[in-house]
C-alpha cells in the first residue's frame, strides 16, 4: 500500500504502454472509504472471507458488487456473508500478475468481463453502471443469463492451471506436447459432464475453441503455478478439489482431476 500511495498504481500492458493511477484515497483501513456505490472485489479465493467481513460494514443495501474472481460458485460464497447489497454473477478474462507491489504486468491481449443479473434482485437496472463501464472504456457485456459465460471461463482456468502446474510449464508448453493435451481435454470432459448435469448447457466445441484462445497467449503461466512456485497460498482447492466435490455431488466421476490434484497436493 505504500508502493501505491507514494508511485500510484502502475498497469504495464502487453502492448508496451504503462499506465499509472493516482488513487485518491489507497489504504489498508476500510474506515477511511466512505460507504461504495460500485465495489470490485478482485482477491484470490482464500482471501474472500476475510475480505467480505472486512468491508460488510461500509456496504449499502443500493451497493452494486462486482466480483473479478476465478471459480463457478463465488456469487454463492459472497452471499453467505453478505445478504444485502446488488451482487452480479461475473467472470473476467485477462492474463495479469503483480510484479512487485504496485506494479501489475498484463500479458495477452486486453481484457473483458461478462456479467448478468442478481437472482436476488432482478428488478436491478443495469444502465447507468454499463454506461460508467463505457465511459471508462472498460470492455463489459450484458448477458441475461452469464452462467454459462462463467463456466467456460472456469473450464480454461482450472484445466490448464492444474496441467501446467503439474508438468511445470506454460500455455504453450502443455500444447506442445500430445500427452498434456491428452490430460487436458480430459480435466474438460470432467468439468463439462459435471456443468450438464447441474443444468448449464456449454456451446458445442468449446474445448477446441479453449484450447485455442491459449494456443494464441503461449506465455501465459497461470497464477496458481506461480503461488506454487514460490511456496505461498493459493487456489488449488478452487480448481481441484472443486471439481473433485462437485463432482461427488452429482455423480460424475473425476478420476484425472483426482489423479492430478492428489499430485500437486503432495508435493
Amino acid at each position: 500500500m505504500d508502493e501505491i500511495q507514494k508511485n500510484g498504481l502502475q498497469l504495464h500492458t502487453n502492448n508496451g504502454k504503462k499506465l499509472i493511477c493516482h488513487p485518491n484515497l489507497a489504504s489498508n483501513s476500510v474506515k477511511e472509504f466512505p460507504s461504495p456505490d460500485l465495489c470490485f472485489i478482485c482477491v484470490k479465493n482464500y482471501d474472500l472471507k476475510d475480505l467480505l467481513l472486512f468491508i460488510r460494514p461500509k456496504l449499502k443495501n443500493e451497493t452494486i458488487i462486482v466480483p473479478l474472481m476465478n471459480g463457478v460458485d463465488i456469487y454463492e460464497r459472497i452471499r453467505k456473508e453478505i445478504k444485502n447489497c446488488v451482487l452480479l454473477p461475473t467472470c473476467v478474462y485477462v492474463g495479469s500478475h503483480i510484479e512487485r507491489p504496485g506494479v501489475v504486468i498484463q500479458t495477452g491481449k486486453e481484457g473483458f468481463i461478462f456479467c448478468g443479473p442478481d437472482p436476488s434482485h432482478l428488478d436491478f437496472k443495469p444502465h447507468i453502471m454499463l454506461g460508467f463501464f463505457k465511459d471508462m472504456n472498460i470492455d463489459i457485456k450484458w448477458m441475461k443469463n452469464p452462467y454459462p459465460a462463467i463456466w467456460e471461463k472456469y473450464l480454461l482456468v482450472a484445466s490448464f492451471a492444474l496441467v501446467c502446474t503439474h508438468v511445470g510449464q506454460n500455455f504453450g508448453g502443455v500444447l506442445g506436447d500430445p500427452e498434456h493435451i491428452r490430460i487436458l481435454k480430459g480435466i474438460m470432459k470432467e468439468i463439462i459432464s459435471i456443468a450438464n448435469k447441474k443444468g448449464i448447457s456449454l456451446p458445442e466445441g468449446v474445448i477446441d475453441k479453449t484450447i485455442d484462445i491459449c494456443r494464441a497467449v503461449p506465455d501465459i503461466k497461470p497464477s496458481y503455478m506461480r503461488d506454487v512456485e514460490k511456496g505461498t497460498k493459493n487456489e488449488g482447492d478452487l480448481f481441484g478439489g472443486a471439481i473433485i466435490k462437485m463432482g461427488e455431488e452429482v455423480g460424475v466421476p473425476t478420476p484425472l482431476t483426482r489423479s492430478i490434484y492428489t499430485i500437486m497436493r503432495g508435493k
